[in-house]
C-alpha cells in the first residue's frame, strides 16, 4: 500500500483545468490520470491511489463544468427510458481539453482512467489519440457511439491497450454498456481485458486489485 499526499488544486494554464498531483516516489516510472464521474470532483478518487503501485505519479483532474457546490461534469447528461441523452458539443470540448492537458505534461508513460462519465472520457481520449497514452480504463462507464467518426486508424491503435470493469448490478449504466464496449474494442483491434463483478455502480476491492495488476503490466512497473 502506498502513502500518497496530493497537492492542493492547481490550474493548468493552457486548458484551465484544475488538478491535484500525488506521488510517493521521487522518480515515478509511469503516470495515471484519474477522471471522476458526473456530480463529483477530483478528490472523489484520491483514495484509489492507496491501492495502486508506488512507482506511479497520480493526477486527479477536475471536470470543467460546475453542476453543484462541489460537483462537476465533463458534459451534461440526462438519463431517459431510451438511455443516456447528452450534450455532444460539451463532450467533444472536454475531450479536446484532456488532449491538450496531456500534451502539456512532461513525457512519461501514461494511462488515463475514470469512473462512470470519467471512464467514458478516458475511452474517448484513448481511441482518438492513442499516441498520448499507453492505455485507458473504463470503470463502470461506456463508450460514446458518437465518437466513431473520430476513432484512430487500426495501425495507430496497435500501441494502446484497455481495461474494462463493470458491475452486474449496475442500475445507472447497465452492464450491457460494458459488453458493447468490449465488442467495439474487439472490432477496432484494441488489446484489452474485461472484468465483471458482483457490484452496483461503484468501485470495489477486487476490481482495484485487477486494475492495479493491469496497470503494472501496461506501464511495465515492478511487481
Amino acid at each position: 500500500m502506498r502513502d500518497t499526499t496530493f497537492s492542493d488544486a492547481a490550474r493548468e494554464p493552457q486548458t484551465g483545468l484544475f488538478f491535484r498531483k500525488g506521488c510517493s516516489t521521487f522518480s515515478p516510472q509511469g503516470r495515471l490520470i484519474l477522471l471522476h464521474g458526473v456530480g463529483s470532483n477530483e478528490g472523489n478518487l484520491a483514495a484509489l491511489a492507496e491501492s495502486l503501485p508506488e512507482e506511479l505519479e497520480v493526477i486527479l483532474v477536475r471536470a470543467p463544468l460546475q453542476v453543484g457546490p462541489q460537483g462537476f461534469a465533463w458534459y451534461q447528461v440526462n438519463f431517459t427510458s431510451n438511455g443516456p441523452s447528452f450534450n455532444q458539443e460539451q463532450a467533444e470540448s472536454s475531450r479536446q481539453l484532456l488532449q491538450r492537458f496531456i500534451e502539456a505534461l512532461p513525457a512519461l508513460p501514461t494511462v488515463i482512467a475514470g469512473f462512470s462519465q470519467g471512464g467514458i472520457m478516458s475511452a474517448s481520449l484513448g481511441v482518438t489519440e492513442p499516441e498520448l497514452v499507453t492505455g485507458f480504463a473504463i470503470l463502470s462507464g461506456r463508450m460514446l457511439r458518437e465518437i466513431a467518426p473520430r476513432i484512430a486508424s487500426a495501425e495507430r491503435l496497435k500501441s494502446v491497450t484497455a481495461f474494462i470493469a463493470h458491475g452486474h448490478q449496475d442500475a445507472v449504466l447497465p452492464v450491457d454498456w460494458a459488453n458493447e464496449a468490449d465488442a467495439w474494442l474487439d472490432r477496432i483491434g484494441v488489446k484489452h481485458e474485461t472484468h465483471f463483478y458482483n457490484m452496483a455502480h461503484e468501485i470495489i476491492g477486487d476490481e482495484l486489485a485487477d486494475f492495479s495488476q493491469w496497470l503494472s503490466h501496461t506501464l511495465s512497473l515492478p511487481n
